[in-house]
């Protein structure tokens, strides 16, 4: 194959997250966003190795495994990418991806227990957060609330029939979306933000929902750049002005207090399921495009909500790291507790170390049978968000310390029975690994959401004496190319950790 060329082939396998292997007389390309037993048009995009890429220009014939899309997005929003497919057949293929990364690495030390996936509670409106971003769909078309079109980083697509989220997105989604588009229809000079030219004031929408309480967390994300009121026969008029000028007497005139106060009211008169408890007006003026807080204003309400997990309250705050399926998350943490159960005894006698907790969710469902729970976590703000769950759960044997894991272990004097891993989805740091290893501990539980990164710290783990001794897939992600994985770790006897 040849950079440039035009293939025609069938997708054999997709391997993970979503690289799908195509076949035809002249070898194999990876392309991405394709489905097993698809026939797919591409352009050859890349060629190193004798191993060839392309991007995909047409599906000329659909899988035997399809059906029709639930979602009217699919294939223009850039975000799930499995929506055709069965749930049941989404399960399998990521199974199978995740099984065939595991025996990749685990064949070295003569085979594991592999458990399968476990499906996520419910796959439609699991969703416990979503980021929707301000922009157009086509070059300086109506204004846009949503997702980004997939292969683009500045078309946004307004995604009011979302399936991965609930009815109370959707319709907050469109309230937003259509109070700011009333407000340019009258000519008020309220722009998004364009991440080229970085100019504009509407970036994004954050909505957050808890699932057992059904609390609601609204902010609103933008820059600082100034809206200098209503636009009136080609004039602006500044909210700086003292109101004497002709064109601000006979029109009203919207500075942003009264845009976010409007914004307010709209939201507080939907008719909703579950209960909004607070909205926010998050100042950020990152040239990245991230949702952050360079300020935060409290418009309604409170800065947080309550969730629920297995028995236990958890506030959280507009950034506080939670995960995205809340009925998936007990599903994935309950099997994270049953797998460290059979080596902890009734009295509690272990001391067990939570690294990258996060908001200290892992950490609190495992303190009620621990002599001590240790997490560590570089975010400031989750680590004052797990002290603050460990004081509402009543549990006092929970420590947190904020730093970077590959530091602050050489600073905790106790010394681990057990060790839980949940990295980011790059995995640990080499040397963080090491130091790790070198505690020595029989059990290591390993909780990663990206098992390529997995396989390869696993390698390490092989090589310094521990076997991977069960592992089981859990699909916190329907219809996306994600998933999360378990993975028990037991040191050989026969062999040194160092």
């Amino acid at each position: 194959m040849k950079k440039g060329q035009i293939i025609e082939g069938v997708v054999q396998r997709v391997d993970f997250p979503n690289k799908g292997i195509v076949e035809n007389a002249e070898g194999i390309c990876v392309v991405k966003n394709a489905l097993p037993g698809q026939k797919v048009r591409c352009s050859v995009n890349k060629v190193r190795k004798g191993k060839a890429e392309g991007r995909l220009l047409e599906i000329v014939e659909p899988s035997t495994l399809e059906r029709t899309s639930p979602c009217p997005h699919f294939g223009i929003c850039g975000s799930c990418v499995y929506l055709s497919l069965p749930y049941e057949e989404q399960l399998k293929l990521k199974e199978s991806q995740v099984k065939k990364l595991l025996d990749s690495v685990l064949e070295k030390q003569g085979g594991f227990e592999f458990e399968g996936i476990k499906p996520s509670p419910i796959s439609g409106g699991y969703r416990n957060k979503m980021e929707f971003t301000f922009g157009d769909e086509i070059k300086d078309g109506p204004l846009s609330l949503g997702m980004h079109k997939r292969g683009s980083f500045y078309d946004i697509v307004s995604v009011t029939d979302c399936i991965i989220v609930d009815e109370d997105y959707r319709k907050i989604l469109k309230c937003v979306r259509d109070y700011f588009a009333a407000l340019q229809e009258k000519k008020v000079d309220i722009k998004f933000y364009h991440r080229l030219r970085h100019e504009g004031y509407l970036r994004h929408l954050l909505v957050r929902k808890a699932a057992k309480t059904g609390e609601i967390l609204i902010a609103l994300v933008t820059t600082t750049q100034v809206i200098c009121g209503s636009i009136a026969d080609g004039k602006k008029v500044s909210e700086n002005e003292t109101g004497e000028n002709e064109a601000s007497r006979n029109n009203e005139e919207y500075n942003e207090k009264r845009i976010l106060e409007g914004f307010k009211q709209e939201l507080l008169n939907i008719s909703l399921d579950g209960k909004i408890v607070g909205i926010l007006h998050t100042k950020n003026d990152s040239l990245a495009d991230v949702v952050q807080s360079d300020d935060t204003e409290i418009l309604y309400g409170q800065d947080y909500f309550y969730e629920e997990l297995l028995g236990l309250k958890f506030r959280i705050s507009e950034f506080s790291f939670f995960q995205t399926n809340s009925l998936g998350a007990e599903v994935l943490y309950q099997t994270a507790r049953d797998y460290i159960m059979d080596f902890i005894k009734p009295a509690g006698d272990k001391i067990v170390f939570d690294l990258y907790s996060g908001t200290g969710t892992i950490a609190q469902l495992m303190a009620p049978v621990a002599k001590k729970v240790i997490g560590v976590e570089i975010v400031e703000e989750a680590v004052e968000a797990a002290r603050q769950n460990a004081e509402l759960n009543g549990l006092h044997n929970c420590e947190f310390i904020a730093g970077d894991v590959l530091k602050v272990i050489d600073e905790i004097e106790e010394k681990p029975d057990i060790i839980i891993l949940d990295p980011p989805r790059d995995g640990i740091n080499p040397k963080a690994l090491d130091k790790i290893i070198r505690y020595g501990v029989e059990h290591i539980l390993y909780i990663s959401c990206k098992p390529t990164s997995l396989v390869r710290d696993l390698e390490v783990f092989i090589e310094r004496g521990y076997r991977a001794t069960r592992a089981v897939a859990v699909d916190m992600f329907p219809w996306t190319g994600n998933v999360e994985t378990v993975c028990l770790l037991s040191k050989l006897k026969s062999k040194s950790s160092i």
